[in-house]
């Protein structure tokens, strides 16, 4: 059974820092797609970052320069780690995965960043 679960979330000021952890289990993140998706009050759940299963690693332009994506294969986990945190980047933040063509979702971590 695939499971995601994503650790991390808080509260910070913004120009603050903050890393998100995405641990998977029941599968391999060395060899599927890994990736973050943010959801604000009110909107729709937006894509942020993600590495693919060849390593290739992709930024919404609204993040870029600020997040980094990464993981560690050992730990089989994913990592998002946020600088420059601004309040529009208040949200719950997603991990996903897939595997065998269908997607698999984590419980989600909320970052609320106050100005």
């Amino acid at each position: 059974q695939v499971q995601l679960v994503e650790s991390g979330g808080g509260l910070v000021q913004a120009g603050g820092s903050l890393r998100l952890s995405c641990v998977g289990s029941g599968m391999s993140l060395s060899i599927n797609t890994i990736g973050w998706y943010r959801q604000a009050p009110g909107k729709q759940r937006e894509f942020v970052a993600q590495i693919g299963s060849a390593g290739n690693i992709n930024y919404a332009d609204s993040v870029k320069g600020r997040f980094t994506v990464s993981r560690d294969n050992t730990k089989n986990t994913a990592y998002l780690q946020m600088i420059s945190l601004k309040p529009e980047d208040t949200a719950v933040y997603y991990c996903y995965t897939y595997v065998r063509s269908v997607q698999y979702w984590g419980q989600g971590t909320q970052v609320t960043v106050s100005s």
